[in-house]
């Protein structure tokens, strides 16, 4: 399996990615999320890389950050959701708005991305939901309050895929309970990417 990419940006066209490496070049498919993070043409760039075996293709979709792959991937397992749409989701909203609109089952938001319908949306909710409804874990002494912004930053990140223990620990490192849940988002999805 490729997990990764490392090489010379040749050519860049929404969604398309062409990477140069040892005189071999990669065609990788990204949502705009992570083009908006590429270096000009000709430079260098490493992208995480998800791959897809077919019987007549071998695709590669690639990504910024670990966090997003993380998504993708999760996405890929909602029944009727392919690697097309979960690139349109990651290419319409954010990480962090994706895991409020789950946790907000908010079906409408959902359907204003392109490529999502109803039926879509409505089971990206409840499949998703799912994973958001693992038990809350002690965070130090106490339980992480319901409602606050370390519960809500707790959900986003079990609905990315980190387990209980690590979502906890990461929301713990994030800081003081004043901040918002984006920002305690932003924090953690930050350390992880330092761990």
């Amino acid at each position: 399996m490729i997990g990764s990419l490392t090489g010379i940006l040749a050519e860049k066209s929404p969604p398309r990615l062409l990477i140069e490496v040892g005189g071999v070049g990669y065609d990788v498919e990204a949502p705009m999320s992570t083009f908006y993070g590429l270096p000009p043409r000709g430079a260098q760039v490493r992208l995480l890389i998800h791959q897809v075996v077919r019987e007549d293709a071998l695709l590669l979709y690639g990504f910024g950050s670990d966090a997003e792959r993380q998504l993708f991937r999760n996405l890929l397992k909602v029944s009727g959701v392919g690697p097309r749409i979960a690139l349109a989701i990651l290419s319409g909203v954010s990480i962090e708005l994706f895991a409020q609109l789950v946790h907000g089952q908010d079906v409408a938001a959902l359907t204003r991305i392109p490529g999502v319908g109803r039926k879509t949306a409505e089971r990206l909710l409840v499949e998703m939901r799912d994973r958001l409804q693992e038990p809350l874990v002690p965070a130090g002494d106490a339980e992480v309050p319901a409602g606050s912004p370390q519960a809500e930053a707790l959900h986003a990140l079990l609905a990315l895929g980190y387990k209980p223990a690590e979502a906890t620990r990461l929301i713990k490192a994030a800081g003081d309970s004043t901040q918002t849940t984006e920002e305690l988002i932003r924090r953690a999805l930050q350390s992880a990417g330092r761990g």
